[in-house]
């Protein structure tokens, strides 16, 4: 079983996301043992990119404060290799398909087989287009995680059936941030991603609660939380870790109950 799928098994999954570099590199990692300790089982971790898209201002927020700090892709493949020796929990990459582009494709899931990277989200590539990267990711065994938004309901059939690792559904329309109240019809697309695919399902974009974090765990295998891990971050800083690690646990806690 793949460390992705393993994540889910037989429990629902807790993913935390974090801005790689932000503050450091060193708390980064430091952040990401926090996270496991509180519950976590399975960590995005954000490359920063100049023109992040799909982030909402928290994380264009993150991704300016690390790239001031210096943060290159090169430290985040090293950071890849630290956490691997300390764990095995599922290792993702979230980022934007200029700076695999820019790196070279080969080579970057080269390095990410290397380092220990299990999956990459891509938000600014459209499926259609994924056959640019698929030959590379999958001759280093790279999952490539589909993302079906509300407006993706006449591609569920053909998202869901080629997909790999997990299925992120977005909750919402927009960008990333912590949202009070989530109006999409989650339970329906939820439901039609669960007739082509066998693959875990996971929320994400906008859940920031327990209350949400039950809520949404009953219809999917997971939940997804990055705004508000950022969010602590930028509040605390270097001091973040206890604080990260109480979230984690507050948040598994109630997708439990």
């Amino acid at each position: 079983m793949s460390r992705i799928k393993n994540a889910f098994e037989n429990k629902k999954a807790f993913i935390g996301f974090l801005t790689a570099g932000d503050p450091s590199i060193e708390k980064t990692e430091e952040f990401i043992y926090k996270l496991i300790e509180g519950g976590a089982d399975l960590i995005e971790i954000g490359i920063p990119f100049s023109d992040p898209i799909a982030e909402g201002p928290v994380i264009q927020s993150a991704n300016i404060r690390s790239l001031s700090g210096g943060t290159r892709i090169s430290h985040l493949f090293e950071l890849v290799e630290n956490v691997r020796k300390n764990t095995e929990i599922p290792l993702v990459f979230l980022t934007y398909i200029n700076t695999v582009f820019k790196y070279g494709t080969e080579e970057f899931f080269k390095k990410c087989n290397e380092s220990g990277i299990d999956g990459i989200i891509i938000p600014d590539l459209p499926f259609e287009e994924k056959a640019e990267i698929k030959e590379s990711a999958e001759k280093y065994d790279v999952d490539i995680i589909s993302l079906i938004a509300p407006t993706s309901e006449d591609r569920i059939k053909l998202i869901a059936k080629e997909s790999q690792g997990f299925v992120y559904v977005v909750s919402s329309m927009g960008v990333t941030g912590m949202r009070s109240e989530i109006k999409t019809d989650l339970e329906s697309i939820v439901e039609s991603v669960r007739k082509y695919t066998d693959n875990p399902i996971a929320i994400g974009f906008g859940i920031n609660s327990p209350e949400q974090a039950e809520k949404y765990s009953k219809l999917a295998d997971g939940v997804i939380v990055g705004s508000a891990i950022v969010k602590i971050i930028e509040e605390h800083k270097e001091d973040s870790g206890k604080y990260l690690k109480e979230y984690a646990e507050k948040m598994k806690s109630a997708m439990k109950n």
